[in-house]
């Protein structure tokens, strides 16, 4: 809960006075007042007496009005309306706007409280395997897991930010494997991040052909039980004495089985594709013939690397900061940085002593001749060590989960990680909890795919993985083009540098691609489109950053010194209609901010951003700023414009995108 109050809160709080002697607890009520959806029904609106009445067993519209009568709130808003069965409807006096509005213009918080209890918390997001390039498939996470970090911090939390990169394990064993029988010595010398990701993607291309040829007739062979299957959900369907009802289950069973049928089809497509590639290239086949192996080999490697091999140890030494260098290059451009970077080879030694302290303490058991850790409630075991005493991802996360409690004591642990490792986290944090750790909040922060207009994984036409670096210099050039474009179109002429384009780009397209990630709702896949991320209208981020620049650009005209302005003691005065609407809009901005808090969603406030965006555009155009009426009208509307291009500034620098004086 934070401190102090936005106008919701202070409306919430007056009605939970109300609410006093009517029912116990009031919390599920107060969530049902919230801002109206249309002007027809005021400014907030209180759905409450129906859900009261069915608790009170009276009707709805004799509740609402005993609410309406205990209600004090004459000092905020009008008289409250009833209306229809029992809604409540409020809209805020004019002179209660404009006091909370002028509040702000020393305020540097703009309104948002701090949290009245502050706690710790840890995010764990991005991490990357450093043994490869980051891919597109790290945005999500790394711009996610940052707004939270940067909005936590800004409501008061102490937060621990950890990049938990994957600097151990198997990709390790494929890096060693790799620069043992495919290295080009001189482009090692030259550039040993490009030469190590190459020798990664040979020995991962490898590994993939003799898995995907080991693996080829139980595909054909699960296609044609598939056909099989599918023949005989037809045949029952013509059964001309079937039921609707029976009818139309089986149509929908029929659905699905050609629906899986057709993603199978797919699959078996994209590996006779490799297979053919692969054989058909004669360095390729040849490699593929004398490696016939290496799936084996790269967890021999992994496993000597694990032991201790000495020489498998320098080499990853030697690997490592290479590898870390380029990760953090591209973090710096992205404007991301981390208090901890604590990979797993930080908790290696630690995993013996986890292992042998679960089977002290009864929590883990002995099957199979693996260590696993058995629920009651999940599907399936949490294994801690396999057949061969080799440790698995969950081992480390589970010590790593440890030793966070043992020296941060965090109150709550975020994880933002994509949905396909929910069973994971179900898993550790039921370890977590047998354990002993019950007074943490655990929480995967789960999200979607980044999907190509095929509906499919995001990937460049040759099937890879997009790299992220590429595909921050695309978003990049992209965005040049139209800040050259628009530089080029003004009225007087171009008016950036070349210098100035060059770092307006750079703002702009970055902005841009973190932006259309995070205007999505994270539990959504989404495509992924550069033209729809760089409108110029619309939800993105080029809009609210141009909306921004153009409040910088009345100053600039009417060269207004604003903080001086400020200084003055003037007052923002509402008089017109839009005034209004764009003061109600401003001082819903601790609203958005708990709304992204409440389920760690960043959308809600990019959707603030663009509703607050779009009323400063219709404010823009029917009131006039440098050209007002008169002198009094001219300052109120230039501090009018002055608190909103301070919200949307700070609201996109909580999502970690920067603003530009022009555009």
């Amino acid at each position: 809960m934070l401190g102090g109050k936005s106008v919701l809160g202070e409306i919430r709080a007056r009605f939970q006075a109300a609410l006093s002697g009517l029912v116990d607890s009031t919390v599920e009520y107060l969530d049902l007042i919230h801002r109206s959806q249309s002007q027809r029904f005021g400014d907030y609106q209180a759905d409450l007496a129906m859900a009261l009445a069915k608790h009170l067993r009276r009707k709805p519209r004799d509740v609402a009005a005993e609410i309406v009568a205990r209600l004090e709130i004459a000092d905020l808003a009008e008289p409250p309306e009833l209306a229809g069965p029992g809604f409540i409807n409020l809209r805020l006096r004019e002179d209660y706007l404009a006091r909370r509005l002028n509040a702000l213009l020393h305020d540097e918080r703009l309104g948002v409280p701090v949290i009245e209890s502050p706690q710790t918390f840890v995010v764990d997001y991005s991490a990357p395997n450093v043994a490869k390039p980051m891919h597109v498939g790290h945005i999500r996470s790394t711009v996610i897991g940052d707004a939270l970090c940067r909005t936590l911090r800004f409501v008061g939390h102490r937060v621990i930010s950890d990049n938990h990169i994957g600097d151990w394990g198997t990709q390790f064993g494929m890096m060693l494997y790799g620069y043992r029988h495919f290295l080009d010595a001189d482009a090692y010398r030259q550039n040993p991040v490009a030469e190590l990701a190459r020798v990664y993607r040979v020995v991962r291309r490898l590994m993939d052909y003799h898995e995907a040829k080991a693996g080829l007739p139980e595909r054909k062979a699960e296609i044609a039980r598939r056909r099989s299957s599918i023949e005989g959900l037809r045949e029952r369907l013509a059964d001309p004495t079937l039921d609707a009802k029976s009818k139309d289950k089986l149509t929908k069973e029929l659905r699905r089985a050609e629906a899986a049928l057709a993603e199978a089809e797919r699959d078996l497509a994209s590996v006779e594709t490799l297979l053919g590639e692969v054989e058909a290239d004669p360095r390729w086949s040849g490699w593929a013939a004398a490696h016939a192996g290496i799936g084996k080999a790269v967890l021999a490697e992994t496993a000597k690397l694990h032991g201790g091999d000495e020489e498998n140890l320098r080499l990853w030494r030697e690997f490592l900061p290479h590898s870390r260098h380029e990760m953090e290059r591209i973090y710096r451009r992205l404007g991301i940085r981390f208090d901890y970077t604590l990979g797993e080879s930080f908790y290696h030694e630690q995993l013996p002593g986890l292992t042998e302290d679960l089977l002290r303490r009864g929590l883990a058991r002995v099957s199979d001749g693996a260590v696993c850790i058995f629920f009651d409630d999940l599907p399936a075991p949490m294994i801690i060590r396999k057949q061969d005493g080799a440790f698995l991802y969950a081992t480390t996360d589970l010590a790593t989960l440890r030793w966070r409690m043992e020296n941060w004591r965090p109150n709550a642990i975020l994880y933002v990680v994509d949905h396909r490792q929910s069973l994971h986290f179900c898993q550790l944090f039921a370890a977590a909890r047998m354990l002993g750790y019950q007074d943490v909040t655990l929480q995967h922060v789960s999200f979607g795919t980044v999907l190509g207009e095929d509906g499919r994984p995001f990937r460049t036409r040759a099937g890879d993985t997009v790299g992220l670096e590429s595909l921050l210099d695309e978003a990049v050039r992209r965005a040049a083009e139209i800040v050259a474009g628009n530089d080029d179109a003004k009225p007087q002429g171009p008016e950036l540098s070349p210098d100035e384009r060059r770092r307006v780009a750079e703002v702009v397209g970055i902005g841009a691609l973190k932006y259309a990630d995070l205007s999505q709702n994270r539990s959504s896949d989404y495509v992924f489109s550069y033209d729809k991320m760089l409108a110029m209208n619309g939800n993105t981020g080029t809009y609210m950053q141009y909306a921004y620049a153009r409040i910088r650009n009345i100053f600039a005209k009417g060269e207004v010194d604003i903080d001086a302005l400020r200084l003055a003691g003037d007052q923002i005065v509402l008089a017109h209609p839009e005034e209004r609407a764009l003061a109600l809009e401003i001082l819903r901005f601790p609203e958005a901010i708990e709304l992204v808090l409440e389920d760690y969603r960043p959308h809600q406030l990019t959707s603030y951003l663009f509703d607050l965006s779009n009323c400063f555009s219709t404010f823009y155009q029917e009131c006039p700023v440098l050209q007002a009426p008169s002198a009094e009208v001219r300052t109120s509307r230039l501090l009018l414009c002055d608190v909103t291009g301070r919200v949307i500034r700070c609201g996109l620098h909580l999502l970690g995108i920067e603003t530009v004086e022009r555009m």
